[in-house]
C-alpha cells in the first residue's frame, strides 16, 4: 500500500519552493532517493519553451499539434502520458484539474488512481474540493511545516470580503444602439478537412450574463477568436459585431475598444515591472503596460478602481508583487476601465486558491449587477460564489463539427 498525500495550499505559499522541498526529502524523507516526475504548469511551460526556442517537440498531443498550439486540456493529457513513459517512482501532481472539461477530469483521475496502485502520489492543490478521491491524508502549511488538515477548522477557507465602493462611471457612456452585441448566423469554421464548429446561431445582448461550456477541443476558443477579431475565418461568415457586419470595413482595434478580455493564460511569460496603477490605466489603450500619457479623466477613473479594489495605497507597487488572485482583480479592472459593452472571462479562476476565487467571483458579480456590460464567462468550473448566468451555451462535438445548444 502506497502512501498518498495532498498538500492543500493557498496563493501565499510558494508551491515551487515546496516542490523542491519534497524532491530534496525535507518533507517526506522516504521519497528522497526515488525518481520523481512533476505533473505541473511549470513542467508544461518548460516543454513549451523548448518547442519555441529549440524546436524540440518531446511531448506529443493526441492531435499531433505542438503544445503551444494545443488547448490546456490536450497539453495536460499529453504531459501525463509523457511522464508515465519515464517510469517515475513517485509523482508530484499540481493543479490536476485546471482547465480540464468534466470528461477529461474523470480520465485524469482514473489514470492517477491506477498509477497510485504502484507508486506514491503527492498532490498539490489550492481547491479543497479537488483533492483526489483516493487520497486520505490532507495537509496544510502552518508555521513553516505541514500539519494534518482539519475540515472543521476551515483552514484556508478565508472569507472573501465584499467590495463596498460603487464602480466608477464610464469614460464614454455606453451606447446601446447596437443590440444584440454579438450575432452569429449559421457560422461554420473549418481548417482543411476538419470542421471545428458547424452551423452556430447565437446572440448576446447588452447586459446579459452568459456561460460558454463544452469539452476541450469543442471550439470555444474558436468562437472567442471570432468575437475578438483575431480570427480571419470570420470574414467569410454571417457575423455581426456591435452593429457592424463582419467584413464591412471595421478594424480589429475598433472591436477591441468594445471588448474587455481576460484569460488565465494572459500572464504566461509576463515579466515587465509595471506599477499597479499603470496596469489599470493601460486598459484605455489596450496595451500591456502604459506607453501613452493618460488624460486627467482616465487617471481619475483608474484611481477610483484602485479604491474599489482597496489597492490605492499600494498603487505604485510592481504589479508582479501581488498575489496571483490580486493580479487578476487588477486585470479585471484593466479590462473594465473603458466600460466595454462585452467582458470576456476565459477560465478566470484557474490556478486560484479557494479564498481568491471567492473574491474574484464577488468582483464579477458586482460588475454584473452595477453595469450594463454583457459578460461571457468560459469555464468548466462551477464557482460557488459566482452568480448563476442568465444563459448557458454549450458546444456539443459531432463528427461534422461542434453544434451549439442553449441549455
Amino acid at each position: 500500500m502506497h502512501k498518498h498525500v495532498a498538500l492543500y495550499i493557498s496563493n501565499k505559499n510558494n508551491k515551487y519552493q515546496l516542490i523542491e522541498r519534497i524532491v530534496s526529502g525535507q518533507f517526506i524523507v522516504d521519497l528522497s532517493h526515488l525518481k520523481c516526475a512533476e505533473f505541473s504548469e511549470r513542467a508544461l511551460n518548460k516543454f513549451i519553451d523548448e518547442e519555441v526556442r529549440h524546436g524540440d517537440f518531446n511531448v506529443i498531443t493526441s492531435t499531433k499539434n505542438s503544445l503551444l498550439h494545443s488547448s490546456e486540456g490536450e497539453r495536460k493529457k499529453a504531459l501525463l502520458k509523457h511522464l508515465l513513459l519515464q517510469k517515475p517512482e513517485y509523482l508530484i501532481a499540481d493543479n490536476v484539474y485546471g482547465n480540464l472539461d468534466i470528461t477529461a477530469q474523470k480520465d485524469v483521475e482514473k489514470e492517477l488512481t491506477n498509477l497510485g496502485l504502484s507508486i506514491p502520489i503527492i498532490q498539490i492543490t489550492k481547491r479543497r474540493r479537488e483533492v483526489l478521491s483516493f487520497i486520505e491524508d490532507v495537509y496544510v502549511f502552518e508555521s513553516d511545516d505541514f500539519v494534518l488538515y482539519n475540515d472543521e477548522e476551515g483552514f484556508n477557507e478565508k472569507e472573501a470580503k465584499g467590495f463596498t465602493k460603487a464602480l466608477p462611471q464610464p469614460y464614454h457612456q455606453i451606447n446601446d444602439q447596437y443590440n444584440p452585441l454579438i450575432k452569429f448566423n449559421n457560422v461554420t469554421v473549418a481548417y482543411g478537412d476538419r470542421t471545428i464548429v458547424n452551423g452556430i446561431t447565437w446572440e448576446i445582448k447588452s447586459g446579459e450574463f452568459w456561460q460558454l461550456v463544452g469539452p476541450n477541443g469543442s471550439g470555444k476558443s474558436t468562437l472567442l477568436s471570432l468575437i475578438s477579431g483575431d480570427n480571419p475565418k470570420a470574414y467569410n461568415q454571417d457575423i455581426t459585431l456591435f452593429g457592424i457586419k463582419k467584413g464591412s470595413g471595421e478594424s480589429v482595434w475598433d472591436l477591441k475598444k468594445k471588448i474587455g478580455y481576460f484569460s488565465s493564460e494572459f500572464l504566461r511569460g509576463f515579466a515587465r515591472l509595471h506599477a499597479i496603477e499603470n496596469m489599470i490605466i493601460s486598459g484605455f489603450f489596450d496595451s500591456i503596460g502604459l506607453y501613452k500619457i493618460p488624460t486627467d479623466r482616465q487617471m481619475m477613473i483608474a484611481q477610483e478602481w484602485l479604491h474599489v479594489l482597496g489597492m490605492y495605497s499600494i498603487k505604485n507597487k510592481p504589479f508582479l508583487s501581488l498575489s496571483r488572485g490580486h493580479q487578476r482583480l487588477v486585470l479585471i479592472a484593466r479590462a473594465m476601465v473603458k466600460h466595454p459593452p462585452l467582458l470576456i472571462l476565459d477560465e478566470p479562476t484557474n490556478g486560484l486558491d479557494d479564498g481568491d476565487a471567492a473574491l474574484f467571483s464577488k468582483l464579477v458579480n458586482k460588475i454584473a449587477i452595477e453595469t450594463n456590460t454583457a459578460i461571457l464567462y468560459v469555464s468548466h468550473r462551477k464557482e460557488e460564489n459566482l452568480l448563476n448566468p442568465d444563459f448557458i451555451y454549450e458546444l456539443q462535438p459531432q463528427e461534422t463539427g461542434s453544434i451549439g445548444k442553449l441549455l
